[in-house]
């Protein structure tokens, strides 16, 4: 047995501190919100002056396959650091703890399934009342079960043929969102849909618009809910039970339910918006159940000249507009007043629904691949414990190993 600073270079953390914003610099100070179940989420990361980088990366170090676990607020989670281009441009705040493998013992993509695997234990070290903290001196102290280096490149491939098939689809499912959103720009802010050349224009408070269209406000084709907490949640349903729909859950995180009494229920066509904290106004469809108390619910109550899929791509092209009017000073609000009041155009009945039938294969096929990649996750997570302790032993196993993972 070994501990985690025993098979490591470096276990430290982020700057004890804050740094300058500098927009569009690309150095990035990353916080744990920005740290995903296998990934880093760059959209709404701080940027920083290069100088405050630059003073910050002498700490922390990061380079490709550290792995990045997040130590205090939500703890727990955790990514293998990938060869790309903001890597080298990456900094974090102290609530991301940085491990830097030691090589010459361990296996980078092994240590980081190892410590998946093991992170029930690891939140359980965490203390503190108000909010809870992993210490660096408990992490360092972790134990750690090392095989030999033969076993570990093989489990590491294993997972890795797991998460490569999860990318693909994330890949696949961020093409089709431009796609989708590259439509409603066409249809209805170039005004290029079927027929369109034959089209007559007339004023509009939002410029030249196709006659027999319309300019009303949001609240007026939209019915808008506030999201509520439920009284009591569980990890497996019982009888009545709905998925409770939370900011984890539209990433694709484990599923949580609850009964649906006096919440809030959406459908799979409703938009639900985030409306408070760092990721407020960020947007989905697809999704339903009862919606969580930072969430919103937005329903179309004209689909026949408003589409579901037109209100989630409205959404969507104004989410930046709509964050930049956030109130609240210590926890970002949505706006609510001011979406609602947005001037929207409402098309003519056969725009939108041919609008809706163009968009609904499109978004149907995200759906499929969010649930394959729920499968994957949920197939790879009962996997993972029986593999690194043991349980399923590889060792023997005939498994092709990646060539990168020998060296």
């Amino acid at each position: 047995m070994n501990t985690l600073q025993d098979i490591s270079l470096l276990v430290t953390d982020g700057k004890h501190g804050d740094c300058q914003d500098e927009e569009g610099s690309g150095f990035y100070f990353v916080s744990c919100k920005d740290v995903r179940d296998g990934w880093i989420d760059y959209s709404g990361a701080r940027q920083i002056t290069e100088a405050d980088y630059l003073d910050t990366h002498r700490r922390t170090q990061l380079e490709t396959n550290d792995i990045v676990i997040t130590n205090s607020g939500t703890i727990g989670r955790m990514a293998l650091v990938p060869n790309a281009p903001e890597t080298n441009r990456t900094t974090f705040q102290k609530s991301v703890a940085i491990v830097k493998p030691n090589q010459e013992k361990v296996v980078p993509q092994w240590l980081y399934y190892s410590l998946m695997a093991n992170r029930v234990v690891l939140i359980g070290w965490s203390g503190g009342t108000a909010q809870k903290n992993l210490l660096l001196r408990d992490m360092r102290a972790f134990n750690v079960d090392v095989p030999p280096l033969p076993t570990q490149r093989k489990i590491a491939a294993i997972f890795s043929a797991y998460d490569d098939l999860i990318e693909n689809n994330l890949r696949r499912i961020k093409i089709l969102e431009a796609m989708a959103q590259n439509l409603y720009r066409e249809w209805f802010v170039k005004f290029r849909f079927p027929g369109h050349q034959h089209a007559r224009f007339t004023d509009s408070p939002l410029g030249r618009i196709p006659e027999g269209w319309k300019v009303v406000p949001l609240s007026t084709v939209v019915d808008f809910a506030k999201g509520r907490k439920p009284v009591e949640t569980r990890n497996e349903p019982i009888a009545g039970d709905v998925r409770l729909l939370l900011i984890d859950a539209l990433r694709g995180g484990e599923p949580q339910y609850t009964a649906p009494s006096r919440l809030v229920i959406a459908e799979t066509r409703d938009t639900i918006m985030v409306m408070d904290g760092g990721s407020s106004c960020e947007v989905a469809q697809g999704f339903s159940g009862a919606v969580g108390s930072t969430l919103g619910r937005f329903r179309t109550t004209t689909p026949d000249h408003f589409s579901p899929h037109a209100l989630y791509r409205f959404l969507e092209e104004k989410a930046d507009e709509f964050k930049s009017k956030n109130i609240g000073a210590a926890i970002p609000h949505a706006n609510k007043d001011y979406i609602l009041t947005q001037m929207i155009l409402l098309p003519t009945q056969t725009i939108a629904l041919g609008f809706h039938d163009k968009l609904e294969p499109i978004q149907s096929t995200i759906e499929i691949l969010k649930a394959k990649n729920a499968i994957l996750r949920h197939t790879r997570d009962l996997l993972l414990p029986k593999i690194i302790t043991g349980e399923v032993d590889v060792s023997e196993l005939d498994i092709a190993v990646p060539e990168e993972a020998v060296t």
